[in-house]
């Protein structure tokens, strides 16, 4: 079939960003027909571009607060008439239908409706029930009709239409159509996730629970003190992902491999995703792993945090007074596994920090901080393959979703932050920790949290000096732990991120001169551990919470 020549036009959008430039020049230079709706028609008519109200086309007024309004035969058959069957032609005729050859249709802000913490009624009413509607029905005749739903598109299909007198070709018509459903899909399943927040197992609407109690956020898991409340996960669950890029392989070169954005993400601005790389090579499949392990982990203490990552596994973390003592720290617990990974800081980067680094002859793969100052960027220009990423801030630890991938399915939790208070903590020994020791024993917890389970922290000064993880058994992790920390483990303290299922492994702690140890509790040998500890003089913290990292 000819490539169709755009004679009328409908235009309705919500972002109205160039739409009356491309009207204009759809109206002037190609004299194709606009129609419009509502707030679109005015400004375009106020833009001085001839409009045809849909109302003069429908013989229909908008109605209900503009919930009705281009539902009609004659906008729809307008666009889904097949025009190489004679018989929709000969309807649409005999119905006075007249084609539609384009659709400018961009959505309600839905989103933007809800993040603005709008009420109910008006996230209901910016639900888009039109637009979707006329979208879908020019999508599904592309072959007779081009759907542009992005402003960032209008100078292209102008451009395309110039070279072709006044048509669009059936590649871009293709292309356009892909981006509708893309759009629809994305704006549906924001919807679903919304609503599954606002309704309890028993259908009740948010704001209305006979238990008084709030509801979870649309794409938040934590569990509303309500009894009728679900989970937070929806009974089906779409997930909103755009590319960023085709990544040059995956975990190794004979894998392919592509990073998406997630669409529903609830703290996009200081994430991983949205940090802006400020120089160095393209970003790996394996970088952005070790980047998110180093990013979550530095991510929980407060005070100034350098975190060394290497194949998921921190060898290095550190609380300090400044990022480059915190560096240098965290570097000398393993600076044979630091050399080639990456780094993550919780205050932005100086040229302090880079002398410490370049004075250790330390070769990094990727570091990421909320910002780097000028000075360190100009140091770095030596090393142009380093990659540094800038988040511009620092979300708090937890509230989202985690997704991972199993063959066939996907599993999904919240994010899990070491956030028990100290006060809820049970000293379970004769021998309580000191001051000092308590606080070495809440850095420990916090740092343990990030190594693979099963995993034993040692830390003293406020640094890791042995990390044992993701061994099959607890007892290997310590005499890991223990063999790295050396004589310096004597006067530490440690943690356990999962209770001790025998006092073997305590053991291997103590006889290194482990003087305090912090862990969940809750073996049925618990007994047996904490006489362990009393027998040697150590002093024992149980949280009640564990920190499996698989």
């Amino acid at each position: 079939m000819e490539n169709p020549k755009v004679k009328r036009v409908l235009i309705s959008v919500t972002d109205k960003t160039g739409v009356a430039a491309f009207a204009a020049a759809l109206s002037k230079e190609f004299g194709a027909e606009v129609i419009s709706t509502g707030g679109t028609a005015k400004a375009l008519a106020a833009a001085g571009v001839p409009v045809v109200a849909i109302e003069a086309l429908t013989g229909f007024p908008e109605m209900m607060d503009g919930r009705v309004k281009t539902l009609h035969p004659k906008v729809h058959g307008g666009l889904l008439a097949r025009r190489d069957d004679p018989s929709h032609m000969a309807q649409a005729a005999e119905q006075g239908i007249s084609m539609i050859d384009m659709v400018v249709v961009n959505l309600y802000a839905f989103t933007k409706t809800v993040d603005s913490g709008a009420d109910f009624a008006t996230c209901i009413e910016n639900i888009d029930i039109g637009g979707p509607s006329m979208l879908r029905s020019a999508a599904k005749n592309f072959e007779s009709v081009a759907v542009v739903t992005k402003p960032e598109s209008y100078d292209a299909i102008l451009d395309e239409m110039r070279v072709n007198q006044g048509a669009t070709t059936r590649e871009t018509r293709l292309a356009l159509a892909l981006q509708v459903f893309e759009t629809t899909h994305a704006y549906d399943a924001s919807i679903a996730a919304w609503m599954s927040g606002q309704q309890c197992a028993s259908g009740v609407v948010a704001g209305t629970c006979p238990n008084d109690a709030p509801f979870a956020a649309a794409g938040s898991a934590a569990t509303p003190d309500c009894p009728d409340a679900p989970t937070g996960f929806p009974a089906r669950l779409s997930l909103g992902l755009t590319k960023a890029q085709d990544l040059r392989y995956g975990e190794n070169p004979h894998q392919t491999a592509a990073f998406y954005r997630r669409d529903d993400y609830q703290h996009p601005d200081f994430s991983l995703a949205h940090a802006q790389q400020l120089q160095g090579k393209e970003l790996s499949y394996n970088n952005y792993l070790d980047l998110d392990a180093a990013w979550a982990a530095v991510r929980e203490f407060d005070d100034p945090a350098c975190v060394i990552v290497k194949h998921l596994t921190p060898c290095g973390i550190c609380v300090a007074a400044d990022c480059a003592t915190a560096y240098q720290r965290a570097h000398a617990c393993d600076p044979v596994s630091a050399f080639g990974g990456v780094m993550a800081f919780n205050r932005p980067i100086g040229s302090d920090v880079v002398v410490e680094i370049f004075n250790n002859k330390q070769f990094v793969e990727a570091i990421i901080a909320p910002d780097f100052a000028a000075d360190a960027l100009d140091m770095y220009q030596a090393k142009p393959n380093a990659r540094l990423l800038r988040t511009g801030g620092v979300n708090k630890p937890g509230g989202e979703v985690e997704y991972r991938s199993v063959e066939g399915g996907l599993l999904c939790m919240d994010s899990d932050t070491a956030t028990e208070a100290p006060a809820a903590f049970t000293v379970v020994t004769k021998r309580q920790p000191s001051k000092e020791e308590m606080a070495q024993l809440l850095f420990a917890w916090k740092a343990c949290k990030s190594v693979k389970s099963n995993a034993i922290l040692i830390a003293k000064d406020m640094t890791s000096i042995g990390v044992g993880g993701g061994q099959p058994n607890r007892v290997n992790s310590a005499r890991i732990a223990v063999e790295q920390a050396g004589e310096a483990a004597r006067g530490a303290v440690a943690a356990s991120d999962a209770f001790f299922p025998f006092r073997d492994g305590f053991d291997v702690l103590a006889q290194a001169g482990v003087t305090a140890v912090i862990q969940p509790g809750g073996s049925m040998r618990d007994e047996e551990v904490i006489a362990a500890a009393d027998e040697q003089g150590i002093a024992m913290v149980f949280t009640s919470h564990r920190h499996f990292r698989h």
